[in-house]
């Protein structure tokens, strides 16, 4: 089977998704971060037919879509099932990460749970950029498994080096965060790429589920 980049992946507009699968996405929706801020959902995603097609479909030279959405049953039933939803921001995503995996030299393995979560998946409690597809929790490099802080820190610097602007969430601190893996993110990022169908910014046009 050929491969499909991420070019030829179907966008579609959050608000025409049916209702289950909608209520669960939150499109263009609302979420407070840790600080009380608004920060305002996707609303395009890209469609992903079936798992084979997950495995199919590229978003950067070493890193493909089902890396991005390996979910257990704490995800959202609707979105347990294909089709799945993927905020656009995640090529984005897997650019960053292929730098960095230029940079560590290592193939870059994400954890499960760590790529694309939504607003209603149990880990989900705030703002977390996860709901964005903009950040990744990334468990091995390489031969080596992030379950130290001397590992994590190594790796934490290497990422800040090749990534600037990219938040480099520290470990062990004040809100629990984790020392299994290195979470790298972008932030708040919304792609809307050029083909994207609707308005845009306009959405409360005539059928728009609202």
């Amino acid at each position: 089977m050929p491969e499909l980049r991420a070019d030829s992946m179907r966008i579609v507009d959050g608000y025409r998704l049916e209702k289950p699968k909608r209520d669960a996405l939150m499109p263009g929706g609302a979420l407070r971060d840790r600080e009380g801020r608004t920060r305002q959902l996707p609303r395009y995603f890209y469609e992903v037919e079936s798992w084979d097609a997950a495995l199919e479909q590229e978003l950067a030279p070493h890193f493909n879509m089902w890396e991005f959405i390996q979910t257990d049953v704490r995800e959202a039933t609707p979105l347990r099932f294909f089709p799945r939803y993927v905020p656009c921001a995640v090529t984005l995503t897997a650019a960053m990460l292929e730098r960095f995996r230029e940079a560590v030299g290592e193939p870059v393995r994400i954890s499960a749970n760590g790529g694309y979560r939504s607003p209603q998946h149990e880990l989900t409690s705030h703002a977390s950029t996860h709901c964005w597809a903009s950040a990744v929790n990334i468990y091995r490099i390489g031969d080596e498994y992030l379950d130290s802080r001397d590992r994590i820190g190594r790796y934490a610097d290497v990422a800040r080096d090749a990534l600037p602007g990219a938040w480099i969430r520290p470990v062990g601190e004040d809100r629990g965060f984790a020392d299994d893996h290195l979470h790298l993110d972008f932030g708040y990022v919304i792609a809307v790429p050029h083909d994207a169908p609707g308005d845009p910014f306009n959405p409360k046009l005539e059928g728009d589920p609202l």
